[in-house]
């Protein structure tokens, strides 16, 4: 059975999956350069690039992956644009509120629970992993955030296991991952190196070449890292980092350009 899989880089953290007969759209924010968008606790960030095309563009979608309720990652063109009975995949924190605004079809997971979806001979299983989006107790107050491993499956082999991360510091917890969910194929990292009141609330370049050191996938390709005026962690520290370190299958994903997936060949898990 002939499969394909791809990744389109929209911006931020938003990103188009093609994943067999599945299409999965990440943290959709949707709105131009120079749009504001509030955090919480009275903090703003400002929008400083484009995404490289709106809702209106996006092909049928199977769902939703959504790592947490920010506006970055969920903005008012989403909540506007996406059809309120879109499956959506998110943590139990985000379903709750999402449900009270008009989406009917949002699944809730905690940590390590999974969801499956059949189209044919395919199956899709995300699988919620932790994250957690800042130090300490302002952990506590920042949104739940997840991060996901979404297998596909053809006739019961799996074929590819992509872990996104979410907005989620380097954390030794997240070592747990391969070793639940086994050997990542491939990782889309949430860098960018997040700074609110001199706190960091995302990974910098040294932490993602921590995660990446632990997590080894075959690739990985770094988002989440220039939209937003919060950012200080420029993704070229990163590719210097992982360099050094000797970290193979360390990519670069252009705004508006896919990147095919590496699957696993259709003999074995």
């Amino acid at each position: 059975m002939d499969v394909r899989a791809s990744v389109t880089y929209i911006g931020n953290a938003t990103t188009l999956l093609r994943l067999g007969g599945f299409t999965l759209l990440t943290d959709p924010a949707f709105r131009p350069a120079g749009s504001r968008y509030h955090l919480g606790y009275g903090a703003w960030t400002k929008r400083v690039l484009d995404p490289a095309c709106g809702l209106g563009d996006l092909p049928p979608l199977s769902g939703v992956l959504l790592s947490h309720l920010h506006s970055d990652h969920f903005d008012r063109a989403a909540a506007r644009g996406l059809a309120p009975d879109l499956p959506i995949i998110t943590t139990p924190q985000a379903r709750r509120k999402l449900r009270r605004k008009r989406f009917s079809a949002v699944h809730g997971l905690p940590a390590w629970e999974q969801f499956d979806t059949s189209h044919g001979r395919e199956r899709l299983r995300v699988t919620a992993v932790p994250g957690r989006h800042g130090p300490g107790l302002a952990d506590h107050l920042l949104p739940d955030v997840m991060g996901s491993v979404v297998e596909l499956f053809t006739e019961d082999v799996c074929r590819l296991r992509l872990y996104v991360t979410g907005d989620t510091l380097f954390r030794p917890m997240l070592a747990e991952v391969p070793r639940r969910c086994g050997d990542i194929d491939a990782m889309l990292i949430h860098l960018g190196g997040t700074r609110l009141l001199g706190m960091l609330l995302t990974m910098d370049a040294r932490q993602g070449a921590n995660l990446t050191e632990v997590i080894r996938p075959r690739l990985t390709l770094p988002i989440h890292h220039e939209d937003f005026s919060v950012f200080t962690s420029p993704v070229g520290d990163f590719f210097d980092r992982a360099r050094a370190r000797g970290l193979a299958g360390v990519e670069p994903i252009g705004r508006g350009d896919t990147v095919t997936l590496p699957l696993r060949s259709g003999t074995g898990a």
